[in-house]
């Protein structure tokens, strides 16, 4: 701890228990995922843990006994679960040997999504917080600190504070307030309408329905088949799942109305689900995937047809599929730009490293203009999204 001159101090959590829940949530009350229960559950279900490389230092700013301002931070070995790609840094470090690990994170584990990450409610506190977070990184010897998926002002604030800032593209939904999927459909190109039709119809032509549960509805027996599938999913990629059942069924518990499984069956036997996160009518985020059948075009109708409804039936004005997926265009997703930002110890890589970012930036920027020339809307509906 450090006692600061205007009577507030610095803590360092090695676990979110150390927080109250309730203080901890003031500080991010409209984001599930930035929520005590969710950033806990990744902790007591062990998903988050020395064991998997995530090793929980959370930075706190307090008055007195009250929480000002939090930042999830994490100690890490490796760079797995993060979705902004650092391996080419790590390896310029181990060339020129050096250890570019540990580096100390600053994320929602395994959760490529934008939120607030320097979590207070005042300008002087969380500029106070990131100083206090960029001390410990001096002071721990990490070769770095990352803060991945920050909101704009957050990435503002931490251009301010001397970190570099780095940019890549998502693909989301949005809903101007479509009253069905077919007024959807309809703002797209003649093309696309047709082929996400007979996608959808060659799903159906196979028997395929469709259950959408939260946590009060879905049985312990539905997280266990999704837990199942998604492990299925990772071996098949020849990876290591990062959750387990434990955590499932912790937020079905703690958050039942934030998490939604989307299950398809046939012949009343579940095949496939993906798990998703809801933030009340803000947004619905797609998260994980799984099946243990082989069904043509499967993925896209559990993966994003499933969710616009959703998002269309509950009046939800975003739908965000993921990390990267240039491929979701095709389903109506368009570019977003997302940003990190990151400090470097070692003063040459960090020249270096601002230089490749420059470099990048300009890459990504003519990505996004080229990926919007080909829109599947028809021009009336971008021109009524820009307005």
């Amino acid at each position: 701890m450090s006692v600061r001159s205007d009577q507030t101090s610095v803590r360092i959590l090695g676990a979110l228990a150390e927080a109250p829940a309730e203080q901890w949530d003031r500080l991010a009350p409209a984001n599930p995922l930035s929520s005590h229960a969710f950033l806990h559950g990744l902790e007591t279900s062990g998903c988050v843990s020395a064991s998997t490389g995530w090793i929980p230092c959370h930075v706190t700013l307090w008055r007195r006994d009250t929480l000002i301002a939090a930042m999830p931070l994490y100690l890490k070995d490796h760079s797995y679960g993060e979705y902004v790609f650092d391996w080419a840094w790590a390896d310029a470090y181990r060339r020129h040997g050096l250890a570019y690990y540990p580096k100390l994170v600053c994320a929602v584990p395994f959760t490529p999504i934008t939120g607030e990450r320097l979590m207070a409610h005042t300008t002087r506190d969380r500029n106070a917080l990131l100083g206090a977070a960029l001390a410990f990184a001096e002071r721990s010897r990490a070769s770095s600190l990352h803060v991945l998926f920050p909101s704009p002002s957050a990435v503002e604030e931490c251009r301010e504070a001397g970190m570099l800032v780095r940019k890549a593209v998502q693909f989301h939904w949005t809903n101007p307030g479509y009253r069905s999927f077919d007024d959807f459909l309809a703002q797209l190109t003649r093309d696309k309408r047709k082929k996400i039709r007979q996608e959808r119809r060659r799903v159906h032509e196979q028997g395929i329905g469709f259950r959408w549960l939260d946590g009060a509805t879905a049985k312990e027996s539905d997280w266990a088949f999704f837990e199942r599938c998604y492990r299925k999913t990772y071996r098949e990629h020849r990876s290591t799942p990062y959750l387990n059942l434990e955590f499932f069924l912790h937020l079905a518990q703690r958050m039942p109305h934030n998490v939604l499984l989307i299950q398809a069956y046939r012949d009343g036997k579940p095949i496939a689900a993906t798990f998703n996160i809801v933030a009340g009518r803000e947004a619905l985020y797609g998260r994980n995937w799984g099946a243990i059948a082989a069904v043509p075009l499967l993925h896209f109708e559990a993966c994003y047809y499933q969710s616009i409804e959703y998002c269309i039936a509950h009046d939800i004005g975003r739908f965000e599929g993921g990390a990267q997926g240039e491929h979701k265009m095709a389903r109506g997703l368009m570019p977003v730009e997302t940003c990190s930002a990151h400090w470097v110890a070692h003063a040459e890589f960090r020249r270096a490293i601002a230089q490749y970012l420059a470099r990048e930036t300009h890459g990504i920027g003519e990505y996004v203009d080229e990926l919007n020339e080909r829109s599947p809307y028809h021009v009336a509906r971008l021109d009524a999204a820009t307005s």
